[in-house]
């Protein structure tokens, strides 16, 4: 009798282990690949240290680790031509990789069409588009240049003689100086704009007073505007922010309006499978406390919109930014 009991007892414990083994291996079969174990991800920054993009991929690169989604992340910088190198070299190193992103945005769609490119963004695989940001003008703390209207009168008396430092050649500092030309009674299209390749470079130009007046987003200046280094003349945002206490260009009474998004792509290549897991990720991402503590000290603004939406979104906006250049007379139509 002894015998038989343990004899059953052993049969239903083997049954019982042999269910618990099956339902196990269908959850891990059921789980998506990045909750079975993380990714270990590359992602490229088209722009040299400093700048937004640069900024962003660390700022992924933190917030991945931290909420677990990534077991590691590396930052790789591809500067020049305003992502026209970095997308290039994106598209054909990294055909079919699902474990590569890169960061982009509004200035890489205006960089394209200026430089001409002959890869397109309709070449990588839309992802997200993850923040925006509003630009700032600022000049040295000691320039003449209190506001928008003595920089304005500058503009008109000789539009050649104002030097503009920026990012990229036909990104949103290149569009925003050239909306304000425009806005002031100038001639656009004779801007004089000093293109840098990184956050970093621009700022000291800047700085040292070699330019005029230099554009950016504002968390990138923010830290010398409160340290009184730099003056901001006005955002481009069109109503006041709350919290900081600089006024945007329309209640100056010049009509510039403009925010710079970025944005995150994966290569050409990969499978909807791949698509949709970098997707999912992303999406976990942007909603961690790490990716919020991050939006707030940078003083970005959560802009998520991922997929198909984002897709949609990047095809409206590269007609709508061909259309602003053309108008400025950055492109040619």
């Amino acid at each position: 009798m002894t015998t038989l009991r343990s004899a059953t007892r052993h049969s239903v414990t083997r049954r019982f282990s042999l269910a618990a083994s099956a339902a196990l291996l269908a959850m891990a079969v059921s789980m998506p690949a990045q909750a079975q174990a993380p990714m270990e991800l590359k992602i490229i920054a088209p722009a040299a240290p400093g700048g937004g993009w640069d900024q962003t991929a660390r700022a992924m690169q933190q917030a991945l680790v931290a909420a677990g989604l990534a077991k590691s992340v590396q930052v790789v910088n591809v500067p020049g031509a305003g992502g026209s190198v970095g997308i290039a070299q994106f598209a054909t190193g990294a055909k079919g990789d699902g474990k590569q992103l890169m960061v982009n945005g509004f200035v890489m769609v205006g960089a394209l069409l200026t430089n001409k490119s002959p890869v397109t963004l309709d070449q990588v695989t839309p992802i997200a588009r993850l923040t925006e940001e509003t630009q700032v003008i600022v000049v040295p703390a000691n320039s003449p240049i209190k506001n928008a209207k003595d920089l304005a009168a500058a503009v008109k008396t000789d539009v050649a003689k104002v030097t503009w430092a920026g990012g990229s050649a036909g990104g949103t500092d290149h569009i925003t100086a050239a909306l304000f030309a425009k806005a002031a009674g100038a001639d656009a299209t004779k801007v004089n704009y000093i293109p840098f390749s990184g956050g970093g470079e621009s700022l000291a130009a800047v700085l040292g007073g070699k330019v005029t007046a230099g554009i950016s987003g504002y968390g990138e200046y923010e830290g010398q505007i409160k340290a009184g280094k730099l003056r901001a003349i006005g955002l481009t945002a069109p109503e006041r922010i709350p919290g900081l206490d600089v006024p945007t260009f329309k209640e100056q009474g010049f009509d510039v309006v403009i925010t710079n998004w970025r944005s995150v792509m994966a290569p050409p290549g990969i499978t909807p499978e791949q698509r949709a897991a970098l997707v999912d990720l992303v999406g976990k991402m942007v909603k961690s406390p790490a990716w919020t503590e991050i939006l707030k000290q940078k003083g970005w603004d959560d802009a998520y919109l991922p997929g198909d939406g984002f897709a949609a979104f990047l095809k409206t906006e590269q007609t709508r930014v061909r259309d602003i250049l053309t108008t400025i007379g950055l492109v040619k139509s």
